[in-house]
């Protein structure tokens, strides 16, 4: 085979999947802005502390869009310096994304044990007016559910002896006013009897092994980028091919 059409093709697979690369750049930075400005309480409730998450997918998603341009500029210069530093920058994202999803995987009992932990302080610390009340509000309102197991966790958190249960438990809010909420006997009867926890932990534990599937496929899709990479990079060495 000549060796023109071999590097022609392979640059163009190469580029193609550069540019691909640099999607997933973009969608990853698009994410964590999304997530800090709007998931942020909600992310405090499964970590202890305030979480880095978003700021890692910034983070990452910029990282991403930078090498994904270089990659295209190396691949369209031909340098195979360039071409060798590409994939070890796709190498080191591969690593990345497998300990990441491995590591969920493997963790996601602690991950649960710190959501409940953290979801049960927000709930006794409950105020109705900081960040972490209003992600309780929120979760409440959305999933149609009241407190950690059930309403009875309500009963020992410092917002209830002055405003009983918080009125995002009610099921039907035109008929649910305070004096049911304070009234032990009357609000089991307005408000949701399904736990907040059983109903995220289910969802985490149905969609784990997708989650799973689809971090472990963007991570071995990094191989295919490795390869063309080195391939491109070892038959331009070899035959010391340069682009005009």
């Amino acid at each position: 085979m000549e060796t023109k059409p071999v590097i022609t093709c392979l640059k163009t697979l190469l580029i193609v999947y550069s540019f691909v690369f640099w999607i997933t750049g973009a969608i990853l930075l698009a994410v964590g802005v999304w997530g800090k400005l709007m998931l942020g309480p909600y992310i405090s409730l499964i970590a202890d502390n305030s979480t880095n998450a978003p700021y890692v997918l910034i983070g990452t998603g910029t990282v991403i869009i930078v090498f994904g341009l270089f990659g295209c500029f190396a691949t369209c210069r031909g340098s195979p310096w360039m071409l060798k530093l590409y994939a070890m920058f796709l190498s080191l994202v591969f690593l990345a994304e497998l300990v990441a999803g491995i590591s969920g995987f493997v963790f996601r009992h602690e991950i649960k044990g710190t959501f409940r932990r953290t979801y049960n302080d927000a709930v006794l610390n409950y105020n109705a007016e900081d960040e972490a009340s209003r992600a309780v509000d929120n979760i409440q309102h959305t999933l149609r559910c009241c407190g950690v197991y059930n309403y009875t966790s309500w009963l020992g958190s410092v917002y209830y002896p002055s405003n009983g249960i918080p009125a995002s438990c009610c099921f039907n809010s035109s008929d649910c006013n305070l004096e049911d909420l304070r009234n032990a006997t009357v609000a089991p009867s307005k408000v949701y009897h399904q736990g907040c926890y059983e109903l995220v932990t289910s969802f985490m534990e149905t969609n784990m092994a997708i989650i799973a599937g689809v971090t472990f496929g963007i991570a071995f899709s990094q191989l295919i980028g490795m390869l063309l990479a080195c391939c491109l990079s070892r038959i331009i060495t070899a035959n010391q091919y340069e682009m005009v």
